[in-house]
């Protein structure tokens, strides 16, 4: 939780471990799997009205996560207490969930869901084993979860900056957040717009979105960008030179050309980031064999 002076981290400098996380998240899961959670959790799930009990409220929220993602249903021990971070879970073998909040959600209760979201998707991450190595890149991996599979568009909500105050919950930038929310609404055909309370939660969604629209545009994706393509002809004509001999160079940004004949092209998914083979043959179709996406290409 970022909250006070502090100033709140923007742009996208974790792009290359989300995107791990979610090759990983696929891996893992497997596409049917993943699939069956292509409804987010409602936001009348997470709702907190002011009059309602907050530990009886905590549990019921709690519950909701441990719902949506699966988990076995058991009884939600939910605390309260001053701590440096926003919550804390205790990874055990359960059955029961033990979860800490910061004290500051006494009087916070709207973003209860959001520190929730990202504890619970812990406990799933640690049951089902997957988990990245050092502190840093195993939280990207979960915030990555919770966005992904319909959790953590709560994490990118509470995000606000007003004039001297500001707050960010999870370790990810809001921008990342919505990177990976966009990813997941074009897979599952869900957009969790409506659902942002905070103006600067869209906006970072709307940001998000630009930079995961630039995966769908690179060589040798058909929609591709005319620069792009310049490039990539000029890559694959230099691959094919007879008088280069054995394996080509691994060139471009993402893709790499493989060969020396038949001449192939490798590339990332632009849904999961799996590596895609194809020969080089001019227009084709190709599917991801992970998460089943339909791709149009130009090699």
């Amino acid at each position: 939780m970022t909250t006070g002076g502090r100033a709140i981290e923007h742009g996208f400098p974790h792009l290359d471990t989300v995107r791990s996380a979610l090759h990983a998240l696929f891996k893992r899961l497997s596409y049917d799997t993943v699939r069956t959670f292509d409804t987010s959790v409602p936001p009348v799930d997470v709702a907190f009205d002011d009059d309602e009990d907050l530990h009886l409220g905590a549990q019921r929220v709690a519950h909701a996560m441990v719902r949506h993602l699966h988990l076995p249903d058991a009884r939600a021990v939910i605390t309260f207490r001053e701590m440096e971070h926003a919550a804390n879970v205790e990874l055990t073998a359960g059955p029961e969930y033990f979860i800490e909040l910061n004290d500051r959600f006494r009087t916070h209760r709207k973003d209860i869901g959001a520190a929730l979201a990202h504890e619970v998707t812990h406990v799933a991450l640690h049951r089902l084993d997957l988990v990245f190595p050092g502190t840093r890149d195993n939280e990207i991996l979960t915030d990555t979860a919770a966005a992904y599979l319909g959790a953590g568009w709560l994490l990118l909500d509470a995000y606000r900056e007003h004039g001297p105050f500001s707050q960010k919950l999870g370790y990810l930038t809001p921008e990342e957040f919505g990177y990976v929310l966009a990813k997941r609404a074009r897979f599952f055909g869900e957009d969790p717009a409506p659902w942002f309370t905070s103006p600067q939660a869209y906006e970072a969604y709307t940001a998000g979105a630009a930079r995961a629209r630039q995966d769908l545009r690179r060589p040798p994706l058909a929609a591709a960008g005319w620069t792009a393509r310049l490039r990539y002809a000029k890559d694959r004509r230099a691959a094919q030179d007879p008088r280069r001999p054995g394996r080509p160079p691994a060139t471009g940004e993402d893709y790499a050309f493989e060969g020396p004949s038949p001449l192939r092209v490798s590339f990332p998914c632009p849904a999961c980031h799996q590596r895609i083979r194809v020969p080089v043959r001019g227009r084709l179709q190709a599917r991801c064999g992970l998460c089943k996406t339909l791709l149009d290409c130009d090699t």
